[in-house]
């Protein structure tokens, strides 16, 4: 699985500054996968509001990203709308700014959190941190030992040769369950070297804990870390005693961005990892 390239980025903007950043923060992927930015808005009322402040959006982003873009100004739940429009453009990516202060806004309360990862015909990075992260020098990549969840290698490897970044692989295990462990080291090893092999440097790291999401927003705090990366089914699970919930706690808390890929409708794993 791979992030297309010719492609489109949607970019939803409330003109918070969250999601202005988030602008800004498109431009080298846009650059490295050669896609258009494209700045979404949407309003209860009508689908002219705002349109002075997008084209001045749109004009910056031409300049400074170098790149096409342009804007899109709907009626509606802008949140109800981001799912439906990245499938009719074929968006490589969505890309969004949380306000810090809230989980999601009231579009989306409990279940629809999940709903709204899943369903994403893309994957979505979601960012909270109105810090500058440009650029990308390390990528962390919790992993278990599930199929689905290597199916994001090929994306982290993508990644890390755009950015020439390093990639950090962690899993969280139960401190109790020894068998989970003895199966997880080799596997950790195989992954490893698996992307060394593709010219990316690489570490990897088990750590003992029952808080999944705490001990990996912690790991990737402490180790520099600029984007986590991670599925929405059967992902950073201890044993399989945990699903998509997780992704959701993981986009609610990180003050790190988050890249959230959905597994692939199939079968068969093409990583190359067994």
């Amino acid at each position: 699985m791979l992030i297309k390239t010719n492609s489109s980025i949607l970019i939803p903007v409330d003109f918070s500054k969250q999601s202005l950043i988030a602008i800004e923060q498109s431009y080298n992927l846009a650059k490295y996968t050669n896609s258009k930015l494209i700045i979404m808005h949407a309003s209860p009322n009508s689908n002219h509001e705002h349109d002075a402040e997008l084209k001045e959006i749109v004009a910056k982003c031409i300049k400074e990203s170098g790149q096409p873009a342009e804007a899109l100004n709907l009626k509606g739940d802008i949140y109800e709308l981001i799912d439906k429009k990245a499938e009719e453009l074929n968006c490589a990516l969505i890309v969004i700014g949380l306000d810090t202060q809230i989980r999601f806004r009231s579009f989306l309360g409990g279940n629809n959190v999940s709903k709204f990862l899943r369903h994403a015909p893309c994957p979505i990075i979601t960012m909270r941190s109105i810090d500058n992260r440009n650029s990308c020098r390390n990528i962390l990549m919790p992993i278990d030992l599930s199929a689905e969840s290597r199916e994001k290698v090929g994306v982290v490897v993508q990644l890390a040769q755009y950015y020439k970044a390093d990639v950090r692989i962690v899993s969280v295990f139960n401190p109790s369950d020894e068998k989970y462990e003895n199966k997880l080291l080799p596997y950790l090893n195989q992954v490893k070297k698996f992307i060394k092999d593709r010219g990316v440097n690489c570490t990897n790291k088990s750590i003992p804990s029952n808080n999944v999401v705490e001990a990996i927003i912690s790991y990737a705090n402490n180790n520099d870390c600029d984007l986590i990366v991670q599925m929405n089914h059967k992902d950073l699970s201890l044993g399989e005693l945990f699903g998509g919930a997780l992704s959701q706690k993981m986009v609610e808390s990180s003050n790190i961005p988050v890249l959230s890929i959905n597994p692939m409708k199939r079968e068969s794993i093409s990583s190359g990892i067994h």
